[in-house]
């Protein structure tokens, strides 16, 4: 697997995000995620985008992270946001997701951010399975999100 830096909106990061804003659909019926995320969210040293591509150079798994400091959606100075995590389908249980999760987190160390922070819904099992297994634990919650009954926040010292 191959990781790159892209721009949120790079061809290959909007088709990804295509398809995960598809799966949200599928899983909770709400049209995909509605926060609102800008390409400059994700450019360094505010933040990064990575693209995963296989042996053929198909992008197969996709992440970003975002700088977020105390503000009125429950963000704590330091914050590092984990966005768009995603794998294909066809090469899910394969620590692609995990290798992912790990680049970003020594992304967002580099960048002097303190914890990073997800929230992901009660109908993405793996997704919270991956992240306890990872070292995340329940946090406040946070973000557009933070109101709904469906909404897990996580959280993980980067330091």
């Amino acid at each position: 697997m191959n990781i790159r830096r892209v721009p949120f909106d790079h061809p290959d990061a909007v088709k990804l995000n295509d398809e995960v804003q598809a799966e949200y659909h599928l899983r909770y019926g709400d049209g995909g995620d509605a926060t609102v995320l800008d390409a400059s969210d994700f450019r360094p040293p505010r933040g990064v985008y990575l693209i995963a591509y296989d042996e053929s150079d198909r992008p197969v798994a996709t992440g970003g992270w975002r700088s977020q400091d105390a503000n009125d959606e429950g963000n704590e100075d330091g914050d590092a946001e984990l966005k768009r995590m995603y794998v294909i389908e066809e090469l899910r249980g394969r620590g692609l997701a995990r290798r992912m999760l790990a680049a970003l987190e020594d992304d967002a160390r580099e960048a002097g951010r303190l914890r990073m922070v997800l929230e992901t819904g009660t109908k993405q099992p793996e997704a919270i399975a991956l992240y306890t297994s990872s070292g995340y634990e329940p946090c406040a919650k946070f973000g557009y999100y933070r109101h709904h009954e469906d909404s897990r926040c996580f959280a993980k010292a980067l330091r």
